[in-house]
């Protein structure tokens, strides 16, 4: 049975179910291409028992192999936070809290701010069902929790790579310590090896006209939501802060 919606015209019906069979068609062709991914043969063995620094429960610094964050599960996935941000990102930093105190260059990322704003409320779900996410960052471990803490943030995973290096080999980070918000998905094998199962490579692939890398854009909510709507996506980035909505320039935390 066809749907129809009140006062809709010919012309509008017969474009969208128009789309809706495209709309069918990327359903499958999403699928197909996850399926692939699923099917990926071994990736490479990661070269050492990377340790990462990290926050336990009573707030206290600790240390953590890469090895101990395999929770619940066989796969693990480690997103690259940029903090420090880009040096070309000249992007207003945060205006509260202790990243407000540091320079604009070592603050941190407002895009992978914003991703991990979004997954913040996402983790107690995607860990309910058996997902294992961390977020590893080039900062000190200590300005990443305060962060965290000027955020809200409380159920993230939150290491930092400030003394390994996990992120220069694993792509998130150039070679010139110019960080690259690069997803890693990792596996843990039968024989105990862990090996890299995928990586979003899409960020170091040139942009179609008018578009980013979109290396994680069925993940970023927020854009996606814009696509739905009539103007499409904006021509702007995420920030820190916004002045439009919820009392001003209110930190997502604050």
């Amino acid at each position: 049975m066809g749907v129809t919606f009140p006062n809709e015209t010919a012309e509008y019906r017969v474009a969208r179910d128009a789309l809706l069979k495209r709309e069918v068609e990327l359903r499958r062709q999403m699928e197909a291409v996850a399926g692939e991914l699923r099917a990926l043969p071994p990736g490479g063995e990661v070269p050492e028992d990377y340790l990462f620094d990290g926050i336990d429960a009573d707030g206290r610094t600790t240390q953590v192999q890469l090895s101990e964050l395999f929770r619940g599960g066989d796969t693990l996935m480690l997103y690259h936070f940029m903090f420090p941000r880009h040096i070309q990102d000249d992007r207003p930093g945060p205006t509260t809290g202790s990243a407000s105190r540091l320079p604009l260059a070592e603050g941190p990322c407002p895009s992978c701010t914003a991703l991990l704003d979004m997954w913040e409320g996402t983790i107690p779900h995607f860990e309910g069902l058996g997902g294992n996410l961390a977020a590893v960052a080039g900062a000190p471990i200590e300005r990443v929790a305060a962060f965290a803490r000027d955020r809200g943030w409380k159920h993230l995973r939150l290491l930092s790579a400030a003394h390994n290096n996990f992120k220069r080999d694993y792509r998130g980070e150039d070679d010139k310590g110019q960080q690259v918000p690069i997803l890693t998905v990792f596996k843990r094998w039968p024989d105990g090896r862990i090996r890299l199962h995928w990586a979003s490579e899409l960020v170091f692939e040139p942009a179609d006209p008018g578009q980013d890398m979109r290396h994680l854009g069925t993940v970023e909510p927020v854009w996606t939501l814009f696509d739905l709507t009539p103007d499409g996506r904006p021509d702007a980035c995420e920030q820190i802060d916004y002045s439009c909505c919820h009392g001003g320039g209110r930190s997502a935390g604050g």
